[in-house]
């Protein structure tokens, strides 16, 4: 019997002690700098997870414009195409807006990489439809001229406080990164050009992708570090429309119209694993 109330003593013991440095901890100022931290860790963590998912739907709806701009080169009226892609833009800024929203006070670069792939691509489509409308790149100055927001302040009671402007501003990575990526489809839009028979198209988009090859060039290794992957890619899609206007030039007198888009596919089937080797 002693023995067993001798054990029972050190864990009456152990106990008290436990509570007593729990009751220690709960007031200890370290560990309430370090609940303080742990909230500001999980607001961070919460914001950036939203601004995941707009960045997801910005992602979407700009391919979704994208693929409608594709529709200019078979449709009799292109004017009706394009306002539709204009609307649809429109939504894709409004969500813009909503991450402007979230970056309010906030450090932009600590959640860029949360939105940067729907910037990106909306970007490219917004460029996409520019060139298409005036066969010139669009500027960064009037990409972010478009994103400046009117958002509506409520008071305690519900009562409107005015109304408070919030901007958005593409940084020059998204905005070089996305005109890298436009290159992809103004290849695209050359060969399906070729196929319904609009023969100057080729031309003027081989002499716009130079323009933009050589300002990539001129950047070099300065620029971010996704530019070097990207610039393959666009030597690539370069490539490719040189391809077609020499096939036009060479041998186009030759070829029906109907059949020329099947020829440069089945040159660019062609070229694609001799790239690949090399």
């Amino acid at each position: 019997m002693n023995k067993r109330e001798g054990e029972a003593c050190p864990r009456k013991n152990s106990d008290s002690a436990s509570d007593r440095d729990g009751n220690a901890n709960s007031s200890s100022p370290v560990i309430a700098a370090f609940k303080v931290f742990q909230q500001e860790l999980d607001t961070k963590h919460d914001k950036y997870e939203r601004l995941v998912k707009i960045s997801r739907d910005v992602t979407i709806d700009s391919k979704r414009s994208i693929f409608l701009l594709h529709r200019v080169t078979s449709v009799p009226d292109a004017e009706d195409v394009l306002k539709e892609a204009e609307v649809k833009l429109d939504g894709v800024r409004q969500k813009i807006g909503q991450i402007a929203e979230e970056l309010r006070g906030e450090d932009i670069y600590q959640f860029h990489r949360a939105f940067t792939p729907g910037i990106q691509e909306y970007v490219e489509a917004v460029s996409f439809l520019h060139y298409i409308r005036h066969r010139s790149l669009i500027s960064l100055e009037e990409i972010n001229a478009s994103l400046v927001f009117m958002k509506e302040e409520k008071g305690g009671a519900e009562t409107p406080l005015g109304a408070q402007v919030l901007t958005f501003q593409v940084t020059p990575s998204d905005y070089l990164l996305g005109v890298a990526d436009l290159t992809g489809e103004l290849m695209r839009l050359c060969i399906s050009s070729v196929g319904n028979g609009d023969m100057d198209t080729p031309f003027q988009v081989s002499q716009f992708l130079r323009q933009i090859h050589d300002g990539f060039a001129y950047i070099g290794n300065t620029g971010p570090y996704e530019v070097s992957k990207k610039l393959h890619v666009l030597r690539q899609s370069l490539g490719k429309v040189e391809d077609a206007c020499y096939a036009l030039r060479v041998r186009g007198s030759e070829i029906p119209k109907h059949m020329l888009a099947d020829v440069f596919s089945s040159r660019t089937a062609l070229r694609e694993p001799e790239e690949g080797m090399v």
